[in-house]
């Protein structure tokens, strides 16, 4: 009688795997008999003779069927990564006044390593177009871009400081955030303060700088982000960038308790043009979160995104990683770098 040489651990039924019709299998973890996931060798010597033995009364099956049937391997790696081409439109890194887990050096290393083409740094309270080309510089063949957020430090919507973010050496300052932690909805939505930055007026139209600011967006090709604005002032705004020919415009982290859209508002900020940002951070949040800020946010289940996306159109939607974490995101609702270039 001839062997095949097989370990005898590979003697187990495939979890899940079609069985051979009369055929005697042994070891799989699901088998009632069994109380263990591999055969133990008086298991295995029990069965060879069954096999011998039951020959006439059940199918042998061979080692070759038995092998083919129960090895399972992951699938190898794609020909070409499945986020290839794609970039991340909000990164936070350190240098910054705020907590980082890596730099902007290491992130664009670890963003090009992963097969990414772009990524854009923001920060709160300084532009980072000038951060952009050193990252271009120390990171050879990374597409990386910066800009400015509409916050205090940078005199709130100061159009000058859009100028002078998108004439920084390289032109790699191409995105302007709305006003963030001190927009007046956030700091009334989490009482820090009476009130904040503004961008409508008491009659609710769009304050002139904010026109000002969309001019010069629309006409050196900027993308626009709402920042932490309410759903009202963000439609507003997007609807006044339209007006005034801005083509690229995001309503940044929709979903986060701070602007939290409804279906209805995403639609409609979608109807104007307006891209919908996803965060993969927003199932983290909790109050149980690993790390203490994230505990005053809601948490955004994925089961919610999930009906978001069929209800609203998953082309109207760019998905971000979790910040400076690591950039996975879908093909589907994935962002190209063609719109800051």
């Amino acid at each position: 009688m001839s062997w095949s040489h097989i370990p005898r651990w590979k003697f187990t039924d495939s979890c899940g795997r079609p069985r051979v019709p009369g055929g005697i299998h042994v070891g799989c973890i699901h088998d009632g008999h069994m109380q263990h996931g591999h055969a133990t060798r008086r298991a295995l010597l029990k069965a060879g003779v069954a096999i011998v033995g039951g020959a006439g009364l059940a199918t042998v099956v061979g080692p070759r069927e038995v092998f083919a049937q129960i090895r399972v391997f992951p699938p190898p790696p794609p020909a070409v990564s499945p986020i290839a081409g794609l970039m991340d439109t909000h990164v936070h890194t350190a240098p910054d006044v705020f907590g980082r887990s890596l730099d902007d050096e290491k992130v664009a290393t670890l963003y090009k390593d992963r097969g990414l083409e772009s990524l854009v740094l923001k920060n709160h309270v300084v532009p980072t177009a000038d951060r952009a080309w050193f990252a271009r510089k120390h990171v050879a063949g990374l597409k990386v871009f910066g800009g400015v957020v509409l916050n205090s430090p940078v005199g709130g919507i100061n159009p000058d400081a859009v100028n002078w973010m998108w004439r920084m050496q390289g032109g790699f300052g191409r995105v302007v955030w709305f006003p963030t932690f001190d927009a007046d909805n956030h700091v009334k939505h989490f009482e820090d303060a009476p009130e904040g930055i503004k961008v409508l007026d008491a009659d609710g139209k769009v304050l002139p700088a904010v026109r000002e600011v969309l001019k010069i967006c629309a006409q050196q090709k900027l993308v626009v982000q709402t920042g932490h604005l309410s759903p009202s002032e963000a439609l507003a705004v997007i609807e006044a960038g339209r007006d005034a020919g801005v083509d690229r415009m995001v309503v940044t982290h929709a979903q986060f308790e701070v602007v939290n859209m409804s279906f209805e508002q995403m639609k409609k900020a979608a109807s104007m043009g307006a891209k919908l940002e996803l965060c993969a951070m927003g199932p983290l949040m909790r109050p149980e979160a690993h790390l203490e800020w994230m505990r005053h946010w809601r948490r955004v289940k994925v089961e919610e995104t999930a009906a978001a996306v069929k209800e609203v159109g998953a082309q109207n939607f760019i998905s971000r990683p979790t910040s400076v974490r690591l950039a996975i995101r879908a093909r589907p609702t994935g962002c190209n770098c063609s719109s800051l270039t």
